[in-house]
């Protein structure tokens, strides 16, 4: 997902939930545009308490756009990467918006509300292109591309306590599917206080959790009923810097980090995402089949010992040798990376030279002048317990 966005007017936004964080104690940071949390306490109680207990996430920053209509089906298999038509009622379905030269304008998650109804949810930095986009791709569709974003507010609860915690809340009531039933990327119909709630079994951080989308009034009242019947379970407010390592870990993209227009699905790993077998035709289908040009950088994740992590930016190198004796050059870079709160070491995603790509390739992260020894490993990083 990503951590950038572009306000028409220049002025800052805030969040629904804005006051109940100053409450709090949050510190903030301008998150391209967005003032928003980006921690309460301390980056490694949050990232912790999501890994054992359950964190709370104000993600009301992210981009909604209602897509509907008789030709709505169609329209999203033309828009984007996977097939959207196969989704069933109440799935939701990871995709890709691409470009013509098939890079990457979003990643988005898609939503099949009714058979002729999809709520796509698109990363906040990247709305002033999704919407417009969308619309644009529309023209020859019998569909109507509404940008809802202002209307709607999303609250997450991640971690092993998320599902016992939504079902202790009060107001929240009538979930067409209960929630022990409610599969990984599926979502309900539900209602808080009498008004429409969308509960998704979905998130970005490597735990099991939901994804709540409630209109903007009611957002306070239903981040305040979270976090009283969340106080017997651990459950603690988080902010962006641990939502971010987080998803490290996980092994999850970040827009603008790993994801971007001149990146190609097939390099960053998500090939898959890319439905080349359905039929007709998508934005991005011919450069796609064609493929990342030869030599192009592909993602790997990578491990270090110690505690010197590398971060974004930072340059991969063959040697250990530095200065005039270096000679060779960079043959890879980070794009995230950071000390894992879980796992105790430090751990990266980096685009490097095929030829440096297989896991347990040895290399070396430049820290600052000093050449810190790692190798290329598996991704994700961590994974639950099933």
């Amino acid at each position: 997902m990503t951590d950038a966005t572009t306000d028409t007017t220049g002025t800052a936004r805030f969040s629904p939930l804005h006051d109940l964080h100053v409450s709090a104690g949050a510190s903030f940071t301008d998150f391209g545009g967005w003032q928003m949390p980006v921690r309460y306490s301390s980056d490694l109680a949050e990232h912790h308490a999501v890994r054992t207990a359950a964190g709370l996430f104000d993600i009301s920053h992210m981009a909604e756009i209602l897509v509907e209509g008789p030709g709505a089906p169609a329209f999203l298999d033309y828009a984007l990467a996977g097939k959207i038509s196969a989704v069933k009622l109440g799935q939701a379905k990871y995709s890709l918006l691409l470009n013509e030269a098939g890079g990457i304008i979003d990643d988005l998650v898609v939503y099949r509300l009714a058979e002729e109804r999809f709520l796509v949810v698109a990363n906040a930095g990247n709305r002033f292109a999704v919407v417009p986009a969308l619309a644009e791709r529309a023209a020859d569709f019998d569909v109507t591309v509404a940008d809802q974003s202002d209307d709607l507010a999303l609250i997450a609860v991640q971690g092993p306590a998320s599902r016992a915690i939504l079902e202790a809340t009060p107001g929240i009531t009538d979930p067409a599917i209960p929630l022990d039933e409610l599969k990984y990327y599926w979502s309900t119909d539900a209602s808080f206080d009498g008004a429409p709630l969308l509960i998704a079994r979905t998130g970005y951080t490597g735990e099991d959790g939901f994804e709540l989308y409630i209109q903007t009034e009611k957002a306070a009242d239903l981040w305040t009923a979270l976090t009283a019947a969340g106080a017997e379970h651990g459950l603690v407010p988080c902010g962006l810097a641990s939502r971010d390592t987080l998803r490290l870990e996980a092994g999850m993209p970040l827009y603008g980090h790993e994801l971007g227009t001149e990146i190609l699905p097939a390099q960053a790993g998500l090939g898959r995402v890319v439905a080349l077998a359905k039929e007709g035709d998508f934005v991005g289908r011919a450069a796609s089949e064609r493929g990342p040009a030869d030599g192009a950088r592909v993602l790997v994740g990578i491990a270090a010992e110690g505690r010197r992590a590398g971060r974004a930016d930072y340059e991969l190198f063959a040697s250990d040798k530095t200065g005039a004796d270096a000679g060779a050059p960079a043959i890879g870079v980070i794009t995230s990376g950071a000390l894992s709160p879980t796992l105790g070491h430090p751990i990266a995603m980096a685009f490097v030279d095929p030829g440096h790509a297989e896991i347990g390739s040895a290399l070396f992260i430049d820290v600052r002048g000093t050449r810190v020894p790692a190798s290329v490993v598996a991704l994700p990083f961590y994974k639950r317990a099933q």
